[in-house]
Formats: C-alpha cells, sequence, structure tokens
C-alpha cells in the first residue's frame, strides 16, 4: 500500500511495516520509524525529542498533512535534524492513541487527527498539535515555525520543556476514578433530555456541524421509548435516520455510509465509508424496522450490507477496515457528478434526476434527496413501486458508470473489534430478515477470527494483513467479538458460539478487570507500558469497551443463569457513575445497558425442531418484535434428552417441548412461567413482563 510512482526515491524503514497507512509514508524523505525500542533508544542517544505522528490510512487530513509536509524536502530536512520521528496507525495501535489523544484533549482541548505530539525520549509529550499546514497562515503556526520553535526550546529552554511534559502527566495521573454508587433509573430520564435538548428538529440528529451518525444514541432512544412509550423519543430516532438516509452521507449509488457530515443537513460528506460505521449503523436500521416496521428502514440495512458483502470483505471471510474517501488525490471524486456525466448518461430523463437528486448545474454534486419516496410519488403522480423501480434503473446505470472510474484504496487491515461489531450486525439481520447469507458472512467472519487471530491458549490478536496475525487484542477486541458471538448465537444456536463468548469475556475480566476501582482497562495486565493504563468509557464514534461489557456480561448472566457475571457488569457501571451521572448523554451504549440491568429482562428458551415449520414462526415472531430487553436459548424438543445447550445453561436442560411442537418458556429472574405453544400467548406474556 505504499504510494505508487515513487521511483527512484529510497524507502525508510516503515517500507517493513504492514499497516497501510504506515506503507502510505514509507517514501517520504522523513525519517520516519515505527513505533519501539529502536526510535526512543536513537532520541536518548543523540539527544533529541521525538516527533510522534498518529493517523490511519482513510483519514482526509492525514493524507493532506502527508503530502503537504512529510513528502516535503524542505520540511523533512528540518525534521530529521530536529527530531526522530515516529509514525503510529491508529486502527492498528488504538492503545498509543488514546493515551495522546488524551493528552492532546487534556492540552488543548481538541481531539482530531492526524495527532502530533512532541515528546521526551521518555514518552512524556509537551506539544500536542492536530493538522496543521506547512506555512504559518491566518495567526496559525506552521509545520516549518512550529520545528523551528521547538528545536529552540528544546535547546535553550529545556528545563522549561521538561518540566511542562512532568507537569502533563502528573496531572493525568491525579485523574484516578474512584467507583460510585450504583446508577439507578434517573439517569435514563437525564440521558433523554440531555439527547432532547441537543437534537435537531429540523434535519435530525445531535448538534451542530459536523455531525456523526452516532448510531449508539439512536438505540438507547429506542430502548428509552420501549421503556416509557415517550413517542418523542421514537420521533427523534425516525427523524435522523431519515434525514442520514435521504442525505449525501449516504452512498445512493454504490449503498453504505460516509464518515460523517461536514454540514447539519447530512448533505456533504466526509467521503471515507468506516466498518464501524456500516455496523453500527445497520443494527440502529434493524431496531427501527422492528419498532416500526417501516420498510424502508429494513432496505437501508440490507443495502449497508450489500456494500459490505461487495466491497468491504476479504477472500477469507474478515472485513477491510475502511475505504478512502480519496482517490486521484481529490478527496470525493469517485462519488460526485457532473450535471454533463448526467445528460450523456441518461438523455431527456436527466432533468428530472436532477430534480431528484438536487444536481447543480454547474460544478461538482453530491447526490441527495429532499423527498421520501412517498413526496416524490405524489409529486410525479406515480405509484411508490413505480418511483422505486425508477431510482434503482437510475442507481444501477450510475454504478455501471462509476465502476469504471479509479476507486479510492481501501484499509484492508482486519481488525478483531471492528469484525466483532459487522458480525453482531450481520447475525441480527440475519435474524430479522430471515436472510441466511448473512448468517453465513457472520460465521465466516467469526471462524477466520478464531482460525487466524486466536491464539492457541486463547488469547486474541487485533490485526491480520497479508497472512501475519500480530498485536495482542485489546479491551474492545474481546468486547466486541463477545457481543458479536452472542447474536450469532442467538440466530445460528450453535451452542459453540455461546461457550467462545463466554470463554473471551472470561478472558477479560482475568486481563483487563480493574480489582481495586472496578471497571475494565483498555489494555491487558501483560501489555506494552506506555505512559498510562486508562480506561475509556466514552460512548464516542463507536461504544466503549466498558459499555458494551456491561450488556454482554447482562446478557451473559441471564443465558446462563450466572449472577456473578451480572454482578460483574452493575461494578461497571458503578465503576463510572460520578462522571456518568453528571452527561449521562455521552455515554449511551451504557445506557442501554443499565436499560437492560433495571429491567424488567426476560429470557425466552424455545424447545422444538430448529427444521419444522411451528419452531421457525415461533422464532420468526420473537425476532420480529424490538425486544432488546430479552435474550433467547433454544433447546431440542425431547423428554429426556439433555440438549448441548445445558452445559452452559442448565435449567434449559429442564424445559423440554409438549406433544412434540414449538414450545416457549418465558422466565424472568431466573423463574420460568408454564410451556406455551401459542404465538399469541407467548408474546403477551412478554409484553406483560
Amino acid at each position: 500500500m505504499a504510494d505508487e510512482g515513487q521511483t527512484g526515491r529510497k524507502p525508510n524503514r516503515l517500507i517493513s511495516e504492514k499497516s497501510p497507512y504506515l506503507l502510505q509514508h514509507a517514501y517520504n524523505p522523513v525519517d520516519w520509524y515505527p513505533w519501539g525500542i529502536e526510535a526512543f533508544e536513537k532520541a536518548k542517544k543523540e539527544d533529541k525529542p521525538i516527533f510522534l505522528s498518529i493517523g490511519y490510512s482513510t483519514c482526509h487530513l492525514c493524507h493532506v498533512m502527508r503530502l503537504e509536509s512529510f513528502d516535503d524536502h524542505e520540511v523533512a530536512k528540518l525534521m530529521n535534524k530536529t527530531f526522530v520521528a515516529v509514525k503510529v496507525d491508529m486502527r492498528e495501535r488504538p492503545d498509543i492513541e488514546s493515551v495522546y489523544m488524551k493528552i492532546c484533549r487534556a492540552m488543548t482541548g481538541g481531539e482530531e487527527l492526524p495527532l502530533n505530539i512532541i515528546m521526551t525520549p521518555d514518552k512524556k509529550p509537551f506539544l500536542a498539535i492536530t493538522y496543521v499546514p506547512k506555512e504559518s497562515r491566518s495567526g496559525s503556526v506552521g509545520v516549518l515555525e512550529m520545528i523551528s520553535r521547538t528545536a529552540d526550546a528544546w535547546k535553550n529552554n529545556r528545563s522549561g520543556t521538561e518540566s511542562l511534559a512532568a507537569q502533563v502527566i502528573s496531572s493525568l495521573n491525579k485523574e484516578r476514578r474512584e467507583s460510585g454508587k450504583e446508577l439507578g433509573r434517573d439517569v435514563l430520564g437525564t440521558a433523554y433530555e440531555q439527547l432532547l435538548n441537543g437534537f435537531d428538529e429540523h434535519y435530525g440528529g445531535f448538534g451542530e456541524a459536523p455531525k456523526y451518525p452516532a448510531p449508539h444514541n439512536l438505540m438507547f432512544l429506542l430502548r428509552y421509548w420501549k421503556r416509557t412509550g415517550d413517542i418523542i423519543a421514537l420521533r427523534m430516532v425516525e427523524r435522523t435516520l431519515t434525514g442520514m438516509r435521504m442525505g449525501g452521507i449516504y452512498d445512493h449509488v454504490g449503498f453504505g455510509f460516509h464518515h460523517y457530515s461536514i454540514d447539519n443537513r447530512w448533505h456533504l460528506p466526509r467521503f471515507e465509508k468506516a466498518l464501524q460505521d456500516q455496523a453500527m449503523l445497520a443494527m440502529a436500521y434493524i431496531e427501527a424496522f422492528q419498532a416500526t416496521g417501516s420498510e424502508e428502514y429494513g432496505r437501508t440495512a440490507r443495502e449497508i450490507f450489500t456494500f459490505v458483502l461487495r466491497d468491504m470483505t476479504s477472500p477469507e471471510g474478515g472485513f477491510y477496515s475502511g475505504v478512502d474517501g480519496d482517490s486521484e488525490g481529490v478527496e470525493g471524486k469517485f462519488y460526485v457528478w457532473t450535471m454533463d456525466e448526467i445528460r450523456s448518461l441518461f438523455g431527456e430523463e436527466s432533468e428530472e434526476i436532477k430534480k431528484i437528486f438536487n444536481i447543480k448545474t454547474t460544478g461538482e454534486s453530491v447526490l441527495y434527496l429532499t423527498k421520501t419516496i412517498p413526496e416524490l410519488a405524489s409529486s410525479l403522480k406515480l405509484p411508490e413501486g413505480e418511483i422505486q423501480k425508477r431510482l434503482e434503473d437510475v442507481r444501477v446505470k450510475l454504478l455501471a458508470a462509476r465502476e469504471k472510474r479509479a476507486h479510492p484504496g481501501k484499509d484492508d487491515m482486519i481488525l478483531t473489534d471492528l469484525n466483532g461489531l459487522m458480525i453482531a450486525a450481520l447475525a441480527k439481520g440475519a435474524s430479522v430478515f430471515n436472510e441466511p447469507a448473512y448468517a453465513e458472512a457472520a460465521q465466516r467472519a467469526a471462524g477466520f477470527i478464531q482460525g487466524h487471530m486466536r491464539a492457541p491458549a486463547g488469547r486474541l490478536y487485533h490485526r491480520y494483513r497479508e497472512g501475519e496475525a500480530a498485536v495482542h487484542a485489546f479491551l474492545n477486541d474481546y468486547a466486541f467479538l463477545t457481543w458479536g458471538l452472542i447474536e450469532l448465537y442467538e440466530t445460528t444456536f450453535e451452542v459453540p458460539y455461546l461457550q467462545t463468548a463466554l470463554d473471551l469475556a472470561g478472558t477479560q475480566v482475568e486481563r483487563f478487570w480493574d480489582g481495586e476501582n472496578l471497571g475494565f482497562y483498555s489494555t491487558a495486565d501483560d501489555a506494552e507500558e506506555i505512559l498510562l493504563r486508562i480506561k475509556e468509557i466514552n460512548d464516542g464514534e463507536v461504544p466503549s469497551g466498558n459499555s458494551v461489557s456491561m450488556l454482554n456480561l447482562l446478557r451473559l448472566g441471564r443465558m446462563t443463569a450466572n449472577p456473578e457475571l451480572e454482578n460483574r457488569a452493575l461494578q461497571t457501571g458503578q465503576a463510572f457513575s460520578q462522571e456518568i451521572s453528571k452527561v449521562p448523554a455521552s455515554y449511551t451504549m451504557l445506557m442501554a445497558a443499565l436499560d437492560f440491568a433495571l429491567g424488567p429482562s426476560n429470557e425466552v428458551v424455545i424447545a422444538g425442531d430448529l427444521q419444522a415449520d411451528d419452531t421457525k414462526a415461533m422464532l420468526a415472531a420473537l425476532r420480529k418484535e424490538l425486544l432488546p430487553d430479552t435474550v433467547v436459548l433454544f433447546r431440542t424438543a425431547g423428554g429426556e434428552e439433555q440438549p448441548e445447550v445445558a452445559r452452559l445453561a442448565e435449567y434449559a436442560g429442564h424445559l423440554s417441548g409438549t406433544g412434540g411442537g414449538a414450545t416457549a418458556y418465558v422466565c424472568r429472574d431466573y423463574s420460568c412461567g408454564p410451556p406455551v405453544t401459542d404465538i399469541g400467548k407467548m408474546l403477551e406474556l412478554l409484553r406483560a413482563h
């Protein structure tokens, strides 16, 4: 993945790395080192500060800074003279990124990529900056001036520089969390009110531009609506999902979502596509489909899967991390259209297509809708089905034309955490849409990770690329993969998935748990020491490992009647309760876990034959409903037969079928009601709870 056209240029040390991001910088004239002992020893020996630069391969501003500065010989000459330069891929080493991003927030209040840290040879930072241009402008210091100032401070004010670095580390070390009280029902209401206050009533979403999808906000709101019946919570979800689906943040030609919207209307995207966004958004659209029955939400989720299975799936079955927004050195070039291109493709139809997709007469346009399908049908005086068919015909023609363009690059690393999210999404989609192909894709990915990214002793690796699994796994790897396996079990009812989920949860507790102040660290107890061993809880672009772990442990505890797992989950919430209580809307995935913990939650055991029509009908009825606080187990019907699942959930072994047909047991707090064979009665019992 090193840049093309590097004839005559000498590669630096990054040429031997696997990371696509590092390889993009392998022909820079900057004398880059990968993170490691060699770089730090050189800095000590030569008495130089370290210039640590962190980004990832599909980050637009990372490309800009690479081309403007790191590929510039004037900048490189100064950098090589002043620093030992270290390059880190945040997707490959999230442990390094999280520590230094925390430092950047403390020093500047910002948290953008690329992240550039200048630090002492013993890794203590004294300057943090994000993107800066080569030359100073508009009162902002450019790279050249920044290097000169740093060199002067290092030479002439060493004591002040080292003192500042010590102060930064000292202040962060004082931030140790102490566990508080268990979180209560009132926190859910506060989170809802805070989201409501920040809601954009016109376009959906929360806050001002730039606007991120934040699907876990929507998943929490669906649970809040389910708990309280507050229709405003549901409307917030629907307005946001509809706004995003109609907007330019959605790829109307090739499907899938771009990373975020630069404007507040969802029209102008940052064009990169990230695996975590596809997975989390697919789950939000699926749950909205369950809540409302709206086919538009179901269709959007299926289209996301079409994109991922077509463009982000490796031949071995794992999922790639991202697709670049830049091609041929221009952001969005692959995705935008001119009116001349539309006319050449559609002739007389082009004016109608121009109005539907809001294409400008001159210049380049991002396609987006300002009218829903029913509104378009009304304005064009055509049936909705006809509108759908015409839009699909247009899309197919546009896709064929776009395929001839130079494609954006891919970040083809296979990461355990992001694959766990996509496994969860596909498994959920397989069950709700009764689509075996989604289950097969999820199973292939799970099998790939099990076969290629898990050591014989059971520990996971974080990254796989070009035949190499490397980097010991982090909290998110264990948490997100466990989530995926729980969903995969509830879709296929293959017991080994549940067993592996339990095994991974056990390893996670053993290696990541903070026995003193509770909660999970981001890194294992035997991981490389950087500066701080931190615990992440904020549910930002992706949910935190702690939030997902809390929900995982609750679900596994309910499935296996293991109160110890549930207690560990409650302690996870308790570990962060003091800060969560202040702004619970920043922790909406944990709010979803709290919703489950507060109950009422249900365990449903289905006894039957998975190939029988009555069993399929019973499962289909369960899966049609949004039942976020319900776990489902399956056992084969039969009187004395001891099913495999009873090894893990002993109580399920005693709940056999009646009369040879599909039978449901609705349980609560490990106490199961009488067997029911009527689907309506089963749903009535669940709704009563």
